[in-house]
């Protein structure tokens, strides 16, 4: 073979293998690292901005795609412990002419992190009425979609400022009374009974607890390596003890019930979505709701758990924009009949 030509390849491939071992090297020794370059590139990919506002010296980090436009923008609301990026799935699914803001609820990755008055929901319905009036997203009634802790806010949310609002969507919401009580639920109770803090299953701090969580919340079993388990466990640990405030915060007499509290309040349409497989929250909430809210929308999805958008995004995405669609048309409709 000529010299120059076997040249070339030593240079192609060590140029091929620079990537490739150093993506092995985060892979085994800075596993953390690679998952927090792995939500960039997914944001970058999706045209997700991140940015920060500002309310009274509150800060509020925030992902955001598109303007307002024809169709209502659109705010969601992570669960417990979860952070902006985990709509990424979701957002792959939804047009790229509807205005998406994700923001990180209170005390969560790059909002503000205060004390126990801003976790429990109706501190978090109180800073979320604050970011929609700092970025100006109560302009125009927009449409506000919260899973789980960021379900329960939702729906006070909508109980609390129907004005700001022309639908919203409620997938496995906490803060309900559910006929079934769910695997996690047990499980709470007797950690309440023997007075454990430290064993809550949504707070791991190793990887086999990672690994234990991530079954409860998931009804899809899949062998995650142990590297990404430790790097999932790496990212959370420095936040373990603001976790452990803000769950006792939201299991609390004052948060525990709160959705089943306002629920009668709601007058907003309203779209319920909940895996059949829930371990965390029970699939019984949803009959809950539905007699709760006249001509709310139920959808259960079947082989799914707690981690709906996670799980099933492309099924979200359709569902939710489906619902949107419906509710502008429906508006349009009712204008048209008064003039």
């Amino acid at each position: 073979m000529d010299l120059d030509v076997l040249n070339m390849f030593i240079i192609a491939g060590g140029t091929l293998a620079i990537p490739i071992l150093a993506f092995v090297a985060s892979f085994l020794l800075w596993p953390a690292a690679l998952i927090k370059v792995y939500h960039w590139y997914w944001r970058r990919r999706l045209g997700m901005q991140v940015d920060y506002a500002e309310y009274e010296g509150y800060r509020f980090c925030f992902s955001h795609r598109g303007n307002p436009g024809a169709r209502p923008s659109v705010l969601m609301l992570h669960g417990f412990s979860a952070h902006k990026d985990m709509w990424l799935g979701v957002v792959k699914f939804l047009p790229r002419n509807v205005h998406l803001v994700c923001v990180d609820m209170p005390g969560h990755e790059g909002t503000t992190r205060t004390g126990p008055e801003d976790y429990s929901i109706e501190g978090q319905v109180n800073r979320i009425h604050q970011f929609v009036k700092s970025t100006g997203l109560r302009k125009k009634p927009f449409h506000l979609i919260g899973t789980s802790m960021g379900g329960n806010v939702a729906g006070v949310y909508a109980a609390r400022h129907p004005t700001d609002l022309c639908g919203v969507t409620l997938i496995c919401p906490a803060g309900l009374q559910y006929p079934t009580e769910s695997k996690f639920v047990q499980r709470l109770r007797e950690l309440e009974s023997s007075q454990d803090s430290d064993g809550i299953p949504l707070i791991p701090s190793t990887p086999e607890e990672m690994e234990e969580m991530l079954r409860l919340c998931s009804f899809v079993r899949f062998k995650i390596p142990k590297q990404i388990l430790q790097g999932l466990v790496d990212v959370r640990i420095p936040n373990n003890d603001f976790y452990r405030e803000c769950f006792m915060e939201l299991v609390g007499e004052k948060s525990r019930h709160s959705l089943h509290e306002n629920m009668h309040l709601i007058s907003t349409p309203l779209q319920v979505i909940w895996g059949r497989n829930d371990q965390v929250l029970d699939v019984s909430g949803a009959s809950v709701l539905a007699e709760a809210v006249s001509g709310s929308q139920v959808h259960l999805l079947d082989n799914c758990g707690h981690s709906v958008v996670m799980e099933r995004p492309r099924k979200s995405a359709q569902l939710i924009l489906d619902f949107i669609i419906a509710q502008q048309n429906a508006g349009i409709n009712s204008n048209k009949k008064r003039s």
